[in-house]
């Protein structure tokens, strides 16, 4: 069964940079599209990026385009998103999935990793 598991997470000033990252097991991630969206209390689930198979194409939320950047190493069954210039409205819980893109999350999704930008 593949399962999906966030770390990273944690306390950034505005400004700042974070990476989190997504661990596969049960699976192998190569055999996904790979993405991340974020949920911030009170609002609705929100794509943020994903990365195709083979990392050839990359998919961003308009809100992160150009300040996030998503990787992946599938000989490590990982993806990464990497955030600069962050936020307060960053703030959020993010969740990796797997078999997703934009408004179509995949099937298995791991349980987040909060993010706080505040100063």
């Amino acid at each position: 069964q593949v399962q999906l598991v966030e770390s990273g997470g944690g306390w950034v000033q505005p400004g700042g940079s974070l990476r989190v990252s997504c661990v596969m097991s049960g699976g192998a991630s190569n055999s996904y599209t790979m993405a991340w969206f974020r949920q911030a209390p009170g609002k609705e689930r929100e794509f943020v990026a994903a990365v195709s198979r083979t990392a050839v194409t990359t998919g961003y939320g308009k809100s992160v385009k150009d300040r996030f950047t998503i990787s992946r190493d599938n000989d490590k069954n990982a993806v990464y998103l990497q955030m600069n210039t962050l936020k307060p409205e960053d703030t959020a819980v993010y969740y990796c999935n797997a078999g997703g893109w934009s408004t179509n999350p995949g099937p298995y999704w791991g349980r987040g990793t909060q993010v706080f930008v505040s100063s």
